[in-house]
């Protein structure tokens, strides 16, 4: 049993029969009133962004100081960055300020005296610590 052969019907439509197509406007975002938790949130997330910033910006020079303290001491990383936090906060001065200035030493810069005074009483204090 042979099979005629099949022909594809395509129905013609004219333009009256053509399903109509979204009108597409453009989108204007209205401003909402702004909300005061978002707000306070976006104001906390941009100062810890700042001072994250600045921690990786100081981080090498603090790591550079701490390992000329473990070179003169010479001591431990842990006991060079305690040895600088006690400089720091004796002279009440910030670390990254403390580091900068003992790096900048060997750039022929001098160091400033309260720094430089504290730093050889730790050093001092730390070789003490090291004596039976």
């Amino acid at each position: 049993m042979r099979h005629a052969p099949s022909t594809t019907h395509h129905p013609t439509t004219t333009s009256e029969e053509r399903p109509l197509r979204p009108l597409r406007l453009p989108l204007t975002a209205v401003p909402s009133p702004p909300d005061p938790d978002l707000l306070t949130e976006l104001v906390q997330l941009r100062a810890q962004n700042s001072q994250l910033a600045l921690a990786l910006e100081t981080r090498a020079v603090i790591d550079q100081a701490r390992g000329m303290v473990m070179a003169l001491a010479p001591c431990t990383g842990d006991r060079a960055w305690d040895l600088l936090v006690g400089v720091s906060q004796h002279c009440n001065v910030k670390l990254r300020v403390v580091a900068a200035a003992l790096v900048a030493t060997t750039a022929d810069k001098a160091l400033p005296a309260d720094i430089q005074r504290e730093l050889r009483r730790a050093l001092r204090r730390l070789h003490a610590a090291d004596r039976p």
